[in-house]
């Protein structure tokens, strides 16, 4: 399979050192449609790469359609899906995560979900980004659904050789996540280094990034790119928010 035009598209960042910022909504984390749909337009105008769409739990059928389309009417840079499950897919967005979860103990998450959604997304026309996904401590609702055999916050040598697992099985794009609103903040400093430098493919790191040197450091570390979505969630200065993390991350590695 050929890279597609999303996946070009963030691999133009990496190219250029840049350090990609994306924001996550989740259709039900916000009160309406049209509510999520105005924090993805703010978020563009102040900066955002990427938008996604999608969560672990009730993301799906007509919420997840209006949602999306809602968005894309109102934004002009790639919209990617964040699939919970086979069921959060919609044709109203551009590509989606077509990921493995790498450490998950259930195979219906190495194998099962892909096989049952994979000719859904072919139909609807989305570009599927092969995505090796690593659950970080503590997992939130994410580990949970996935019964993910989460790596501990001081073993980076487990997340890198995961990453390189994935990376060797034919993964385009690495992500490693500890959960939303992780209580314990972001995964380790250290930790991310040690995957960055282990992998050659586009690195995403998310979950628990509320402030400017967390996102900054993270992206320093060798992260490519990183996904925020609790923060933006009843935040009432979306684009001043945003625009102070792309600042923060933009020339991070340079």
């Amino acid at each position: 399979m050929k890279p597609g035009k999303v996946e070009r598209y963030i691999g133009d960042y990496k190219e250029r050192g840049e350090g990609m910022l994306m924001i996550l909504i989740d259709p039900c984390d916000h009160p309406s449609p049209d509510v999520a749909a105005q924090v993805a337009k703010e978020s563009v105008e102040g900066g955002a790469d990427l938008i996604l769409v999608g969560g672990s739990i009730g993301a799906q059928g007509e919420l997840l359609d209006t949602t999306t389309k809602l968005i894309r009417e109102n934004v002009n840079v790639p919209i990617n899906l964040f699939p919970g499950n086979v069921a959060t897919i919609t044709k109203h967005a551009d590509s989606i995560y077509f990921m493995t979860m790498l450490n998950s103990r259930d195979p219906y998450w190495l194998s099962t979900a892909q096989t049952i959604s994979a000719p859904v997304i072919k139909s609807y026309g989305l570009e599927p980004l092969p995505t090796g996904y690593i659950v970080i401590e503590p997992g939130g609702s994410v580990g949970w659904v996935g019964n993910a055999n989460l790596v501990p916050r001081w073993r980076p040598n487990i997340a890198a050789a995961l990453a390189l697992a994935g990376q060797y099985m034919g993964n385009r794009f690495i992500l490693t996540d500890c959960g939303s609103a992780s209580p314990q903040g972001p995964m380790p400093i250290e930790m991310v280094k040690a995957v960055a430098e282990t992998i050659d493919v586009p690195y995403i790191v998310g979950g628990g990034i509320r402030k400017l040197d967390e996102a900054k450091n993270i992206v320093k570390a060798g992260a490519n790119a990183i996904q925020i979505g609790t923060l933006m969630e009843g935040n009432k200065n979306v684009k001043e928010t945003v625009q102070k993390f792309k600042n923060a991350i933009k020339n991070a590695k340079q």
